[in-house]
């Protein structure tokens, strides 16, 4: 019953049909692929799986994007604060104690002194004290241990890395091999980094969505270009919180919820929404907490990342996310906890009759909302309005389904077969009766065009079921041939 959607992170170690569908009937509606942690194979296996499940479900491949990370260390490396580390831009060296080698050549050219150098998630840092042609010295700020392959960060500074690395080229090769849903960019600067990877897709007339994962101070400076370029955002906390101050997070949260809202694009807040339940059985308050935020803020969806992919209690944490989900929407429609959002200054008119639609739920006591759809647009419209009642979209491309399984309060429904509008108007209704959505005396509201493909939205109409399943009732729906 939650209208929040969750994506789950899965591995291919973890991936059984049985283990995925039982993800899937506890609240599932996107499979999140981490290309940085799996081969081919591995991606291959987690994808036929995952269709084996459902043909429904959403599949998503993150790429690594460009990032630093630290090479190979024959141990452990230990650092106690004050040492003193060199710091070289050599990928093909393996680090020591004395020299830790990064993955980035350049390294020396686009740091300063006074930077702070952030290595494993933030867990080691050191301070720039010199620099001399490619050898960058620093001052180890915080005991702790530096193991291989683990991330670098330079909060404030722009490290010259391209946007596409060549296993990020491979991968989308291999997602559009396998016709996969989404690709989720990692560590997007600008408008540009999303074309880089648009310009591959269309070489290969691929219709994949990008989602552009911001997780730096540079994407959050471009962020309007960078989801006018975009199909939607992922706002990945874990690195975001390493580039810019802790402090900020919550306001930028907020911030690119808004304006993803208001540009009808589907918003993901990710990483450690249930971290706790990685070893736990049941979560911290301040984690529920941070779930019913975002949901009051008005994601569209929410991520599990280690939860699923390696926790101890994956079923559990996607039942608990479906159940805050479904206590937050409650709350938020009792409460009136909610972020209005208002029509564009200059609105269209589908984003007119997708209102209108929307505020009879709360004025006329409609209660539930039925549109047809080939690209989804209309239902995205919907879905930003963020009504209290359910909308159900009947997609005429599989596709368009699971692309909608990332929009807020949209049920997706795949309609392989030709049927005529009053068929299929009434089959949605029944399918919404048998779910007990709605009652024979409740008000529905009907959503479509009457110009076929490509017309457009061009009405609303809105009657009681009962009148609907009398036979003596008249359609007046255009038949979409």
């Amino acid at each position: 019953m939650k209208q929040t959607k969750i994506v789950c992170s899965i591995s291919d170690l973890r991936c059984e049909v049985d283990f995925l569908r039982k993800l899937f009937f506890a609240g599932m509606n996107v499979v999140r692929i981490n290309t940085a942690h799996a081969t081919p194979d591995g991606i291959r296996k987690i994808i036929n799986n995952v269709r084996t499940v459902s043909p429904h479900i959403g599949i998503l491949i993150d790429t690594k994007g460009p990032e630093v990370r630290t090479t190979a260390v024959k141990t452990p490396l230990i650092y106690k604060i004050g040492d003193v580390v060199k710091i070289f831009g050599r990928p093909e060296m393996e680090s020591t104690h004395d020299s830790v080698n990064l993955s980035f050549p350049d390294i020396a050219n686009d740091v300063k002194v006074g930077d702070n150098i952030l290595f494993d998630d933030g867990a080691i840092g050191m301070v720039v004290t010199d620099i001399v042609g490619p050898t960058v010295f620093t001052r180890v700020s915080n005991d702790g241990v530096l193991g291989s392959h683990k991330s670098v960060n330079v909060p404030g500074e722009h490290i010259s890395l391209p946007a596409i690395t060549e296993k990020d080229r491979r991968n989308i090769l291999l997602a559009i091999e396998e016709d996969v849903d989404f690709i989720a960019h990692s560590f997007v600067r600008s408008a540009a980094d999303v074309k880089a990877v648009q310009d591959i897709l269309d070489e290969h007339d691929s219709d994949i969505k990008i989602i552009s994962k911001i997780e730096n101070q540079q994407g959050v400076d471009n962020i309007d270009e960078i989801i006018e370029a975009s199909y939607g955002i992922m706002i990945a906390r874990g690195d975001l919180g390493i580039e810019v101050p802790l402090a900020q997070i919550p306001g930028i949260q907020r911030n690119i919820i808004s304006k993803c809202v208001q540009k009808r694009r589907p918003v993901i807040v990710a990483t450690q929404m249930l971290h706790t339940m990685i070893n736990n059985p049941r979560p911290t308050r301040a984690e529920v907490a941070d779930i019913a935020n975002a949901i009051y803020s008005n994601t569209d969806a929410l991520m599990l990342s280690g939860e699923t992919a390696t926790g101890k209690y994956p079923l559990e944490a996607v039942q608990t996310m479906s159940s805050i989900a479904e206590q937050a929407e409650t709350d938020r429609a009792h409460f009136g906890i909610q972020d209005e959002v208002p029509l564009s200054a200059n609105c269209s008119q589908r984003e007119f009759l997708a209102h209108s639609a929307i505020s009879s739920t709360r004025q006329l006591g409609v209660a539930g909302i039925i549109t047809d759809s080939e690209t989804g647009e209309t239902a995205r419209h919907l879905a930003a309005f963020r009504g209290p009642k359910p909308i159900l979209a009947i997609c005429y491309k599989e596709k368009t389904q699971r692309w909608l399984n990332l929009s807020y309060g949209i049920i997706p429904i795949y309609q392989k077969e030709y049927v005529s509008s009053d068929y299929m108007f009434t089959a949605a209704l029944r399918m919404l009766r048998q779910n007990k959505y709605i009652g024979l005396d409740d008000k529905i509201a009907y959503l479509s065009g009457s110009f076929g493909e490509n017309g457009g939205t061009t009405f609303v109409e809105i009657n009681t079921v009962r009148n609907v399943f009398d036979k003596g009732y008249q359609f007046h729906l255009p038949d979409r041939r």
